[in-house]
């Protein structure tokens, strides 16, 4: 069998995957015959590229380990949009129970909630046009899912792998490759059979720049189709776009000129945020990978903050168990010492509430995870607080 370097469930929930001076500080202690009762929180004391607010994610599978230990956890449910300094994650029991589990459990937290985070925002960007995740080919296969999870989380409509889809409970969504239209030679009679073959229940959307001029080919389409097209798609490569909106604009207009106005423009090809912002008035969708796949990780770090009740953190941390309110108006937030409340009120004029939740007491799951579709519709909502009254208020097209 050919090696795949990747940890298998039983490497992760036995511990092995961990930095080795977690595996040399148990031993330590062990050998010392110490247990201590700690309260350890997870925190990101900043964002990359100066994002000012983050999308929490990874929990889910942060607490499938932490289960399965006597500790209790406390967090903020997953999908909450949260801000520098934010507790998301206290762990509270015996170091020995826990420790060794640090580097998975950051792992969980940082890359999903920094993919989710990029999809967040690139969901800002677009509004109400369709968002579909095609990056995980970008990716180790063995991520996949968590990488399409995160991302449909944060606001993605749909994603393109089948593995994903399925674990999901939603259909993936895609279009056809170049190389279809390469074998068959000629893009009107792949997208002929590509309709032939999944029928009408799929909608069809013909790619159209793999031989020739995007206008020229997206004109030829929709007169070869007629009602059976949906849309056209465009993957150019940047060495032939100049500028990708006049490309845009021009097959709209072709299309338009000739009849073909319910005829939708659908994009890709190493889109960013801010590409979809620009182009968003133009086209119907957009399907976004790299810039979503690949997102900067948030940087948390797990710290003990409290050792056998009393308050003590290493420099640059602020000792003591914490919790946070926030304000469900406009999702400022507030971090106070555990069982007070903050003295102060919100610069909105909201009223603050607890976001801080249990999930596991003394090894016992007593709030069961969301399911993801849920998460999302808590993720949509939010942005639609912040600054987005175009994100649709439901699952996308």
């Amino acid at each position: 069998m050919p090696k795949l370097w990747t940890a298998s469930n039983q490497e992760i929930l036995s511990g092995k995957v961990t930095d080795v001076y977690f595996t040399r500080t148990l031993r330590v202690l062990e050998n010392e015959g110490i247990h201590k009762r700690v309260v350890a929180e997870f925190v990101a004391k900043g964002f990359p590229d100066g994002w000012p607010w983050a999308v929490l994610a990874g929990v889910d599978e942060a607490l499938e380990l932490l289960k399965r230990l006597p500790v209790t956890v406390r967090g903020l449910p997953e999908g909450t949009i949260f801000r520098p300094w934010d507790v998301v994650l206290e762990i509270e029991g015996d170091y020995r129970e826990f420790g060794v589990y640090e580097t998975a459990i950051l792992g969980f937290l940082c890359q999903a909630s920094g993919i989710a985070t990029q999809a967040a925002r690139c969901r800002l960007a677009a509004g109400d046009r369709l968002l579909v995740s095609f990056g995980a080919r970008r990716m180790h296969p063995a991520v996949a899912p968590m990488i399409e999870r995160s991302a449909y989380l944060g606001g993605c409509d749909g994603v393109a792998t089948v593995a994903a889809a399925e674990k999901l409970g939603i259909e993936p969504t895609g279009t056809m490759p170049h190389a279809l239209i390469l074998i068959l030679g000629d893009c009107v009679e792949a997208t002929r059979a590509y309709g032939r073959a999944m029928g009408p229940e799929v909608r069809l959307v013909s790619l159209i720049d793999t031989f020739n001029d995007e206008k020229f080919e997206a004109v030829r389409v929709a007169q070869a189709l007629g009602d059976r097209l949906f849309a056209v798609r465009l993957d150019t490569p940047s060495s032939r776009r100049g500028s990708f909106k006049r490309i845009v604009e021009e097959v709209r207009w072709e299309l338009d000129i000739r009849g073909f106005e319910r005829v939708g423009i659908f994009l890709s090809g190493g889109l960013t945020e801010d590409d979809l912002r620009e182009l968003r008035p133009l086209v119907q969708g957009f399907g976004v990978g790299t810039s979503i796949s690949a997102a900067r990780t948030v940087d948390f770090s797990m710290d003990i903050v409290e050792v056998e009740g009393e308050p003590r953190a290493k420099r640059g941390k602020r000792s003591g168990a914490k919790d946070v309110y926030g304000c469900p108006a406009c999702l400022t937030t507030r971090v106070v010492p555990r069982g007070r409340r903050p003295a102060d009120a919100c610069p909105c004029g909201g009223a603050w509430e607890p976001w801080t939740v249990e999930w596991i007491r003394d090894g016992r799951l007593v709030r069961e995870p969301e399911p993801t579709t849920q998460v999302r519709e808590r993720v949509l909502a939010q942005l639609r607080l912040l600054d987005a009254p175009q994100i649709p208020a439901g699952p996308g097209a």
